[in-house]
């Protein structure tokens, strides 16, 4: 018998990440020792900014010869690579990029983070569209980036675009990384899909990566060192949970679809004065004493 098609191997690689030198040798050190060790594996996914850190003065000199050296390595182990992130300009604006790179090497789909993480990510501009791409004869993917997974919009329009899992490379080295855990497990059971979100270690990040399953259940949770954690994703749980709600209750996409209720907070009228009066992004100061 063959494997389910259905089921499909991602594994998440949480691995220190430097702000001055380079991660990109280490980076590709851990997709051979990946697939040497597991080389069941279907995707492997590393965290936000991985390549160059967290600043953007260490922007991409040579993005094309960056994910040409993942892109080698996808083709020679049939893989599918998302090298986490990386600063890079375009036309005088610096974005958060990543890249999906598909087994024969190509580039499956580019994505700018929606939501910088402003003001903390000064002078980044946010991206524009959304990321879904096709495993073939697996299912759907979307990718999003670190803070997009605070608005839950950006999901809303990626499973309402069909995405079964939610990639999220993340760099969280704050005290708020207990907050995005719960916001991952949210996440899976509102819009019954699977999350995989991959954090760094040091510069990159406090770790704690996690993957939860479409009942908002955590199938896996790293701790705070470099880990290799492989996890096999069930597509079929996904469908089954879409159709007939997680644990027979609640079938969330489909309400949403029947609603009747018109929601007019993105529109600039009275339901979004009171956000108007909060006034603006502001970095973080020190307060008089």
């Amino acid at each position: 018998m063959g494997r389910d098609p259905s089921r499909f191997l991602v594994t998440g690689v949480q691995m220190p990440i430097s702000r001055s030198a380079a991660n990109i040798p280490a980076m590709c050190a851990k997709v051979e020792e990946v697939m040497a060790l597991f080389p069941g594996t279907d995707m492997i996914i590393f965290s936000e900014l991985a390549m160059h850190g967290p600043v953007t003065k260490r922007m991409a000199n040579d993005p094309a010869g960056d994910i040409a050296s993942f892109a080698r390595l996808a083709a020679r182990h049939k893989v599918w690579i998302i090298p986490g992130s990386f600063f890079v300009q375009r036309e005088g604006r610096i974005y958060n990029h990543a890249v999906v790179i598909a087994p024969d090497g190509t580039i499956a789909g580019r994505y700018d983070k929606l939501f910088p993480f402003h003001p903390f990510e000064d002078g980044v501009t946010g991206g524009q569209d959304f990321l879904i791409f096709d495993v073939p004869q697996v299912g759907r993917f979307g990718l999003t980036i670190c803070y997009d997974i605070w608005f839950p919009e950006v999901m809303r329009t990626l499973t309402a675009m069909g995405a079964e899992v939610l990639i999220h490379p993340t760099l969280t080295t704050t005290t708020d990384r207990s907050a995005e855990n719960a916001i991952a497990r949210a996440t899976a059971v509102m819009f019954q899909c699977y999350v995989v979100d991959v954090n760094g270690l040091d510069d990159g990040g406090k770790g704690q990566s996690v993957v939860t399953d479409p009942s908002g259940n955590l199938v896996y949770q790293a701790g705070q060192t470099a880990e290799i954690f492989p996890v096999m994703l069930d597509l079929g749980m996904v469908r089954q949970v879409r159709q007939d709600g997680a644990n027979g209750l609640g079938q969330v996409l489909k309400s949403w679809r029947d609603r009747t209720a018109t929601f007019n907070v993105y529109d600039a009228g009275p339901d979004s004065a009171y956000l108007q009066s909060l006034g603006p992004l502001v970095p973080m100061v020190k307060r008089p004493l």
